[in-house]
């Protein structure tokens, strides 16, 4: 289904038309596809050791970018002391810690450490590891270390409650591990209380749930996960950080759980650095884009090993060995949308997408009624099928639109005697607007012209103002050709007219191509509601038409204009307007009209009136039945979604979209 259906099927496209306010025309650039679904571009790998760190060089944002990191926004720019980073009690009340008098916190244990802070005060890094019990989340093992790095406490722990669930890949406990311990919670509480100076300040990452399962309350600490800020209230790993900031692997996928000794020091190792370093230098790590550049390269080794190991092979033996290029796909997937697929053709072999596919435009519509209001970015692939888009029925149907505007372009006036003023019937008809060309018809008992005009509302209005009239001393008729094709003009007419995209904008003929747009706004200043002036110019020439397009806020204020401007003058110039016919979408295809090297003006009588093919014939049914699949799916979305129709251009109709 391309653009080329559209203008061929223009009338059946019924709902299409009136749904869709805004049309464009763009020039996708030739890896669309590859952009969209990840095709035949490649990224090269780098090293993952040191991949993070090194690209952090590569990417330090602007000065001006840096304002808006939410650490600056946070904590300024300048360095400060570890006090400008510990949690406040509001601070600790929306991130639920455990507050001292707090009615959940009944029975926790007071770490007694009520000694003012200084920047001064020692640091302590706290990390503890759980499973899962008929209470809920209990502490199995808890580390402490001082601000050396020194283990001041690592120590298992038996829970008073049945394990229900050890959590071994995550917590690193067995079964086997706790059955000689005899360590209880409370004898943990006691030694992290002795151990604490009373001006302790405690790190952690996520220190909320730590001191939870501790059943402890500590009135100063720092949380890395806050610390680290970043927007939408979302938070860094500490593995992350961990390789990010420090260059430190840990929570290794070979070893068997986390080590909350190794975690504690990771944690406080973070704050250290973020306290000696300053809010500036971390803000110019600019972790965003070294998490995003690291998890698109993990979707991209994803995608290898789906590859199929046949073509994995062959690439192998072709080229050497890299990371493809993240598509948009891979984008979604990097921030947790899975996209939804639906179409008759493989779009996405990666496995990356919920992808189905479907015989039929009505099984998608049914599937895509089910799964779009699931989904957060969907692209459903309607399709006529490949005996339709045949490159001979597409040659067809190309010639048949290319022929139709030609034909809504032209017009015949006549007759006009044997000795009649050319130049005088060319400047009364230039007066409708820019003409393509004009051509005297001898082949009547008196002559006629043909012209043939640049735009559908010159022509349109040269037969609404001139027939009937006199022009180089004669009495016209002014008509368009007569074609089977044009049977249905004036009703084309009207749909255009009332096109959406065409509400409350005038066409206005009759300029001095003089006048500027400035000219114009000027001379137009009093005309209400007036929201934009389009003046066309000459692709080749520069010069701009004797024509221009103004929009109106307001549709009512369009007719109020209509009646001022008909028959008014600027600069000399006596005008002519009326309602635009060809809104923007359209410009581009009778530009090719015009500079096509088809038939011109002169040739375009037809003898023979040609009956629609079978073919055309089952097409057109079967675009007015996709139309309404459209409207059915439109009006199944939900609110504020952000809905695209995509048409292929004529040289891209073989392409599925």
């Amino acid at each position: 289904m391309s653009q080329l259906h559209f203008y061929r099927f223009y009338l059946q496209f019924k709902h299409l038309r009136k749904v869709f306010r805004h049309r464009f025309t763009l020039t996708p650039s030739t890896n669309f596809l590859a952009s969209l679904y990840g095709e035949g571009a490649n990224l090269k790998p780098q090293n993952t050791a040191q991949g993070l760190t090194s690209t952090s060089s590569q990417c330090i944002p602007k000065s001006s970018d840096l304002q808006c990191d939410p650490i600056i926004r946070k904590y300024g720019e300048k360095k400060q002391g570890l006090t400008s980073y510990t949690l406040t009690l509001e601070e600790q009340k929306k991130n639920d810690y455990p507050i001292k008098g707090s009615p959940g916190c009944k029975g926790y244990i007071y770490t007694e450490c009520d000694q003012q802070r200084t920047d001064s005060s020692p640091l302590f890094g706290l990390d503890c590891e759980m499973c899962l019990t008929a209470k809920g989340n209990e502490v199995t093992r808890v580390s402490l270390v001082d601000a050396q790095g020194q283990c001041l406490l690592n120590e298992l722990v038996k829970p008073e409650s049945t394990i229900l669930n050890y959590r071994t890949r995550f917590s690193g406990i067995t079964k086997k591990m706790l059955l000689p311990v005899k360590t209880r919670l409370s004898d943990i509480q006691t030694r992290i209380k002795k151990i604490l100076p009373h001006d302790a300040v405690l790190v952690g990452h996520s220190l909320n749930a730590d001191l939870q399962a501790l059943e402890m309350i500590h009135p100063s600490v720092i949380d890395t996960s806050l610390l680290f800020a970043r927007n939408e209230g979302r938070r860094f790993k500490l593995k992350f950080l961990a390789k990010a900031v420090l260059g430190k692997e840990i929570q290794c996928e070979q070893k068997l759980g986390h080590d909350p000794a190794e975690d504690a020091r990771a944690a406080l190792e973070l704050a250290q650095f973020f306290i000696e370093q300053g809010p500036a230098k971390v803000a110019e790590l600019n972790l965003e884009m070294l998490l995003t550049t690291e998890k698109l390269a993990e979707v991209s080794q994803k995608k290898a090993v789906l590859q199929p190991q046949g073509c994995r092979v062959q690439k192998q033996l072709n080229e050497p060995p890299h990371l493809s290029k993240p598509c948009f796909l891979d984008c979604l997937q990097v921030t947790g949308q899975k996209p939804l697929l639906l179409g008759r053709q493989e779009m996405d072999s990666s496995g990356l997408c919920q992808s189905n596919l479907s015989t039929s435009n009505k099984q998608i519509l049914q599937r895509a009624l089910e799964d779009v209001p699931l989904s957060t970015f969907s692209i459903i692939q309607f399709s006529l099928g490949p005996e339709y888009i045949a490159s001979h029925l597409l040659a067809g149907l190309y010639e048949k639109v290319r022929s139709k505007l030609t034909d809504m372009l032209t017009i015949y006036a006549g007759p006009f005697e044997e000795s009649f003023c050319l130049k005088s019937v060319k400047k009364e008809f230039g007066r409708c607007g820019p003409i393509q060309s004009l051509t005297v018809v001898t082949e009547t008992y008196q002559p006629y012209v043909c012209i043939q005009y640049e735009v559908l509302e010159a022509a349109q209005l040269a037969v609404e103002s001139l027939n009937g009239a006199e022009v180089a001393g004669s009495c016209i008729k002014v008509q368009r050709p007569i074609t089977a094709a044009m049977l249905d003009c004036d009703v084309w007419i009207k749909e255009l007219e009332l096109d959406i995209e065409n509400e409350g904008v005038i066409y206005v003929a009759g300029l001095k191509e003089s006048l500027t747009e400035t000219d114009l706004q000027e001379e137009f200043s009093q005309l209400k509601d007036l929201e934009t002036l389009f003046l066309p110019k000459d692709l080749q020439s520069g010069k701009h038409r004797n024509c221009c397009f103004l929009k109106f806020q307001k549709s009512q204020s369009a007719l109020d204009a209509l009646e001022v401007i008909n028959g008014g003058t600027v600069k000399g110039g006596k005008l002519r307007s009326r309602n635009a016919l060809a809104s923007g979408h359209l410009w581009r295809w009778i530009w090719q009209v015009n500079h096509s090297n088809g038939k011109q003006g002169g040739n375009i009588l037809h003898e023979k009136m040609e009956q629609l093919s079978d073919s055309e014939q089952d097409l057109r049914k079967k675009v007015k039945k996709l139309d309404h699949h459209i409207k059915k799916l439109y009006r199944s979305l939900q609110n504020n979604t952000l809905c695209i129709v995509l048409f292929p251009g004529v040289n891209r109709s073989r392409f599925q979209i």
